[in-house]
């Protein structure tokens, strides 16, 4: 390597540019299986010009929440919690009920566990669009499907 050589950091703006938009379809796939790539889509970790600090990643929609998998007795002992901010306020549901009620709770919440816990990750977040059945509103970004 020539001492001239550098490494060419990617820009703001050179990121924002690639993104695209991508579409996972989570029918009958194990839930931490969606997540997991999701939660790398969102990252960029699957770019070469992936960056730790930067928002390189891609917009990812996921479809068919409704129907995720879960695996073994996940659906009644797996347990959410969820405070209302009101002293005694913690509300417990299980992976089955909330799965019933608000599906896309299930992988918001386990693909927001894997980002990173700070402003990126919350910026990173918006770019998750889920949606319990076989119909989204972003057919004009022209998503591409994702295999899990």
């Amino acid at each position: 390597m020539k001492l001239t050589e550098q490494t060419k950091s990617l820009s703001h703006e050179e990121a924002l540019r690639n993104r695209r938009w991508l579409v996972i379809d989570a029918t009958d796939r194990p839930l931490g299986r969606v997540a997991t790539r999701a939660a790398s889509l969102l990252r960029g970790k699957h770019r070469p010009e992936f960056t730790p600090n930067q928002d390189t990643g891609d917009f990812v929609v996921v479809i068919n929440a409704a129907k995720v998998k879960l695996t073994g007795a996940k659906g009644s002992d797996k347990v959410y919690h969820r405070h209302t901010e009101y002293p005694g306020g913690i509300r417990t549901t299980t992976a089955g009920k909330l799965r019933e009620s608000r599906p896309e709770r299930l992988i918001e919440t386990a693909v927001r566990g894997m980002l990173p816990k700070n402003r990126l990750g919350r910026r990173l977040f918006t770019k998750l669009k889920v949606y319990g059945g076989a119909d989204h509103p972003h057919s004009a970004q022209r998503p591409e499907p994702v295999k899990v």
